[in-house]
């Protein structure tokens, strides 16, 4: 039987240690142990036996307990062979599990290259309005450092300046939630490089840019800077009546 690997992320910004209720979570080894029909297939990765129940009349998009189909098991699991038999035998591959997840942003969080390859091609969405925090599979690999999802992303036409209900962009998110790093460098000369609104700026009017200065991300000022991002004007306002309160 696969294992499916765990994933602690939170995919469309939010900040692990932020206190807000984590997201996207796997089955747990009790609920794959207590699994039967095709959810217990998908997990074990079992495409022979997934035929076998589609031909026999198990409904494709059953769910467990917390909203789960089949396929979404199987994309925890990295099941692919699992995966594309229950496309082909009739299982919605934009289907949203129970906390607004589709198999695209599970494979986009886990950083699973091949099962985001295979998700798209079995025609799952780059797009999709994912998450509780209406954001999408682009966001969460930008906020995670996942560079060849991203660029995967890009390429199968993810909306590159789609907003969470954070006001946070993938743009913004690979500055703010990222370390600063090669990966999440990476990330955002992608974003830049396919022409994303990199002078969008968040809800208190801070623009990546000024995210980046402030956090001291050299590297990310100067892929911005080279793009012809500007702070807006909102930002330095801001900044002068934090430094003089009574002008």
């Amino acid at each position: 039987m696969k294992a499916v690997v765990a994933v602690v992320a939170l995919a469309g910004g939010l900040a692990v240690g932020s206190g807000l209720p984590e997201a996207q979570t796997p089955p747990s080894a009790e609920e794959i142990a207590a699994y039967g029909g095709l959810h217990a297939a998908a997990a074990r990765g079992d495409a022979a036996e997934v035929r076998r129940l589609l031909a026999a009349g198990s409904a494709p998009d059953a769910r467990d307990a917390r909203g789960r189909t089949a396929l979404h098991v199987a994309a925890f699991a990295s099941s692919q062979e699992a995966a594309r038999a229950l496309v082909q035998g009739g299982a919605d591959p934009n289907a949203l599990e129970g906390q607004r997840y589709d198999i695209v942003t599970i494979a986009a969080v886990r950083n699973d290259v091949s099962m985001l390859r295979l998700a798209l091609a079995l025609g799952a969405r780059a797009g999709n309005t994912t998450s509780p925090y209406d954001g999408t599979a682009l966001i969460a690999a930008a906020h995670l450092g996942h560079d060849e999802v991203v660029r995967e992303l890009i390429r199968a036409g993810a909306p590159l300046d789609h907003v969470n209900n954070l006001g946070w962009t993938a743009v913004i998110e690979a500055v703010i939630l990222g370390d600063g790093g090669a990966r999440h460098q990476a990330c955002l000369r992608a974003l830049v490089e396919a022409g994303a609104d990199i002078n969008r700026s968040d809800r208190q009017g801070v623009s990546a840019l000024a995210h980046a200065r402030q956090r001291g991300y050299a590297e990310m000022v100067q892929i911005l800077e080279r793009a012809g991002a500007s702070r807006t004007r909102r930002w330095l306002r801001r900044r002068v009546s934090l430094r003089w309160p009574n002008t």
